[in-house]
């Protein structure tokens, strides 16, 4: 259970709201990338479509991505994971490209491609030999602009969405835990909706509303196209253009805030469910990143996430020693993560599994005393320093793949940061204190911001078959 959330992160950043103007003139920026690699560029067409192009030359592969700025955060009730189910319907077919051929096509390119949704973005790539670039590009573009499906083809397909709903969630009791404690802990904030959506909604969506979805968001100007690989940026600006340039453009739709009210009180559930051992997670509401530059908020989203590593980031952290070693061990298992980054509020989550003999109140009170230890006596500066260089370290390491450098491109763009964001955090890091994590720790993680969802293990059903991932499971 050892993590760092942090750019990627499943990912992030700036609330978007407000519009893009119709027919926006070409831009271009460039950010110099360090010492051995090739420059970043980034343009927008006329019609508001953003690429941004990373060069690496390392192997003759390219990946390509095309970002939509909406995710299950953008739907309203009624209507969850409409978002997802979109992002299905896309493999169905275009006027030119019947259903299932985008990827067979692809495959016979000798390349992969798949799709995902999240709270915040969609996104969907190809990893294909570079001299494809061209083929996946008109491919992407076509099915961009011109999705079409067949009613009967949307009700087949939602039927698979249900059936990754049952394997992933409903027969899993972390998954489902987690899905009634962030319903509990956000009010107002969509982020209190799964974004697979509930089965009731699921069993009510019609086709029409994936293209009310799809015509409501998926425009040139809510939209980036993100190439790294070996490739030129010259030739790849003259394939955006070729490909997605006629796309006509229009204003994106703007956004309510819907801000999460302050919370007033601990929010505590027992959730019940089919599983071998009980299990605990308390979420605290804290301040997320909303931008690079220095703010109180910003610092001390930073310095939470440092507090995140020093309690679970490496093997041997503060939560493993304390917690899961030992003859009379609390836990099988603890651990602690801070959100850091998203269009909407973000939790720092700590959570472990109570160990044969032991209670979830037991474990829940352990990991509360590890965080306000830290509170009174702060942390060592070798804790300190072993976090920021394994964090630094995974940062580096982490570019070594074409695909998670576009990844990261494309998850900066959809939450409104510069190119170079993963470089500023990495800088950003470098200068958290000890006193600031010591401050943090005293700060957030009273009563007033918790929410606490412990499940109580219910009797397994012997009978019970496991279930096989649906046919046409994109993830």
């Amino acid at each position: 259970m050892k993590r760092f959330t942090h750019t990627a992160a499943l990912f992030l950043g700036l609330t978007i709201g407000g519009s893009a103007l119709a027919q926006s003139p070409p831009s271009t920026a460039t950010h110099q990338t360090p010492a051995g690699s090739a420059s970043i560029s980034q343009f927008k067409l006329a019609n508001g479509l953003t690429v941004i192009v990373k060069p690496d030359r390392r192997a003759p592969t390219a990946v390509h991505m095309l970002w939509l700025r909406v995710g299950a955060m953008d739907e309203v009730d009624g209507t969850s994971g409409v978002a997802h189910v979109l992002e299905h319907m896309m493999f169905k077919g275009t006027p030119t490209v019947k259903a299932g051929e985008f990827s067979r096509q692809v495959a016979a390119m000798g390349g992969r491609e798949n799709a995902f949704t999240s709270r915040d973005y969609t996104g969907y790539y190809q990893q294909i030999p570079a001299d494809r670039l061209a083929d996946v590009m008109r491919l992407e573009a076509d099915r961009f602009a011109h999705s079409q499906w067949a009613d009967e083809e949307f009700g087949k397909e939602l039927e698979v969405v249900k059936e990754e709903r049952r394997l992933r969630t409903e027969d899993k009791p972390h998954a489902l835990l987690y899905e009634n404690l962030n319903a509990t802990a956000f009010m107002a904030s969509p982020y209190r909706r799964p974004v697979v959506g509930w089965m009731s909604d699921l069993d009510a969506m019609t086709p029409a509303d994936a293209r009310a979805f799809w015509q409501r968001w998926y425009i040139p100007a809510n939209a980036a196209v993100v190439v790294a690989g070996d490739v030129e940026p010259e030739r790849v600006r003259a394939l955006a253009e070729k490909y997605y340039g006629s796309i006509p453009a229009r204003i994106v739709p703007p956004r309510k805030p819907r801000e999460e009210p302050q919370q007033k009180g601990l929010r505590r559930i027992d959730f019940k469910a089919p599983a071998e051992q009980a299990y605990v997670s308390l979420a605290f509401k804290v301040p997320r990143l909303t931008g690079l530059e220095a703010s109180p908020d910003n610092d001390d989203a930073m310095a939470l996430t440092v507090l995140a590593a020093v309690l679970d980031g490496y093997s041997g952290a503060r939560l493993d020693r304390a917690l899961t070693q030992g003859p009379d061990r609390l836990a099988d298992s603890a651990g602690a993560g801070n959100g850091l980054m998203g269009r909407g509020p973000q939790l720092f989550t700590l959570d472990g599994v109570p160990a044969p003999g032991k209670t979830t109140e037991q474990v829940e009170a352990a990991l509360r005393e590890q965080v306000a230890r830290i509170a009174r006596d702060g942390v060592s500066e070798a804790e300190l320093n072993r976090v920021k260089t394994q964090w630094v370290a995974s940062e580096v390491y982490k570019l070594d793949s074409v695909m998670n450098q576009a990844r990261e491109l494309g998850s900066n763009w959809a939450l409104g940061l510069p190119l170079d964001a993963g470089e500023q955090l990495i800088a950003r890091l470098r200068k958290v204190t000890a006193t600031q994590v010591q401050a943090v720790a005293a700060k957030y993680f009273g009563d007033d911001q918790l929410t606490v969802a412990l499940l109580r293990p219910q009797p397994l059903n012997a009978d019970r078959k496991p279930r096989t991932p649906p046919a046409g499971a994109r993830h």
